[in-house]
């Protein structure tokens, strides 16, 4: 497995301080929160996208995602359909120029009727499917808040049948939701891209923590996945932007990682 933290850790810091703080912590991957409060979104220009993708590479550390926060679940009139394919089309041209693998987008279905709820998403993931294909990019549902488990995801992409349509598994939300681990690896494996790991201190106080030091069950998650022989990135999604007085990320980069080494190798021992 490869080991990446995601930018909503370290809200707005610039490009060349994730950079060194990636390769100094020993991280070999980066996901990019894309919104127009961090320094890479989709109304930067080409010769920033450029000069962003320059300072990765230079550095020898991916940019694993690009994560936006189009919600393909939600009910939307028609000049909300045409903004909601905008959205999607600039996510992936971003994570195309970039270098990115994956965009991170979120179900936001709220509380209309299932039914109605994935039948749209699912018609919206598949109408940027083939964009998503000529760009070498996979679109990736994050199992998060309407469709919270890996079971609520499946049934969006199951429809979809599109390899560049994929799941992202936030590993805390199927957790708070009642799903055992090992139930949504088995809903998600067709379709999984990427995984997010987090830990907290309980399902209700969400404050983000070191990992190995909550409640998330990252043994069980990480053990799923190497029984499996899944050899992806696990990527470090720490909330800062949203927890301001949790502890500064950078501090705890390194050990975090060594934690995720170490369950990783218990696991496969």
């Amino acid at each position: 497995m490869r080991y990446a933290f995601s930018t909503l850790g370290v809200p707005g810091m610039p490009v060349g301080e994730v950079v060194r703080l990636a390769a100094g912590a020993g991280f070999a991957g980066v996901e990019l929160r894309a919104h127009p409060e961090e320094p890479v979104h989709p109304r930067l220009g080409l010769q920033e996208r450029a000069a962003v993708r320059e300072q990765f590479a230079g550095a020898g550390v991916e940019i694993l995602a690009v994560s936006g926060y189009a919600r393909v679940a939600a009910a939307h009139d028609e000049r909300g359909e045409e903004e909601l394919a905008a959205e999607l089309t600039e996510l992936v041209v971003l994570a195309s120029d970039l270098g990115a693998k994956f965009v991170r987008v979120f179900p936001g279905g709220g509380d209309r009727p299932a039914a109605e709820a994935e039948a749209d998403a699912a018609r919206h993931l598949a109408a940027v499917a083939p964009f998503a294909a000529e760009r070498d990019v996979r679109v990736l549902l994050e199992t998060h808040d309407s469709h919270p488990r890996g079971a609520d995801a499946a049934r969006v992409l199951g429809p979809v049948g599109h390899k560049n349509i994929g799941a992202l598994w936030d590993v805390l939300h199927p957790w708070r939701a009642g799903e055992t681990p090992v139930d949504t690896y088995a809903a998600l494996a067709p379709y999984l891209g990427f995984v997010q790991v987090k830990d907290v201190a309980s399902a209700e106080d969400t404050t983000p923590l070191p990992l190995g030091e909550g409640a998330v069950p990252l043994a069980d998650c990480l053990g799923v996945l190497a029984r499996a022989q899944w050899d992806g990135w696990l990527c470090w999604e720490y909330e800062k932007r949203w927890y301001p007085r949790a502890a500064d990320l950078p501090a705890l980069l390194s050990a975090g990682r060594e934690h995720l080494e170490q369950l990783v190798a218990s696991a496969t021992s």
